[in-house]
């Protein structure tokens, strides 16, 4: 059974920083794309990045690219997500999740984690 745990979620004014970890507890975490998304109150989920398999591949929507970098460990089954310039609008529920393909599509996604709050404040 695949379990998704992220961390690291907290309160921080605008301009700040935070990391996000994700620890994955899956048998072949080498074998899954992760990816990251966020769901704000009254919003629906949206994508926030994307890494392959091997990490040498990530991909951001215009809203944080620049500002958030995905990175993936595979030796120690965690993808992180380190975000900077930390503005109100980026406040949500932060979700991690698994799939097959890397893609920016809820849908794609098999696995997912319980979430994290990220609150900024202006």
């Amino acid at each position: 059974q695949v379990q998704l745990v992220e961390s690291g979620g907290g309160f921080v004014q605008a301009g700040g920083s935070l990391r996000l970890s994700c620890a994955a507890s899956i048998r072949t975490f080498s074998n899954y794309v992760m990816g990251w998304f966020r769901q704000a109150p009254g919003k629906e989920r949206e994508f926030v990045a994307t890494i392959n398999k091997s990490g040498y591949y990530t991909y951001y929507p215009d809203s944080v690219k620049g500002r958030f970098t995905i990175s993936r460990d595979n030796a120690k089954n965690t993808v992180y997500l380190q975000m900077n310039s930390l503005k109100p609008e980026d406040t949500a529920v932060y979700y991690c999740a698994a799939g097959p393909v890397t893609t920016s599509r809820i849908t794609d996604y098999n696995y997912w984690g319980q979430g994290t709050q990220v609150t900024v404040s202006s």
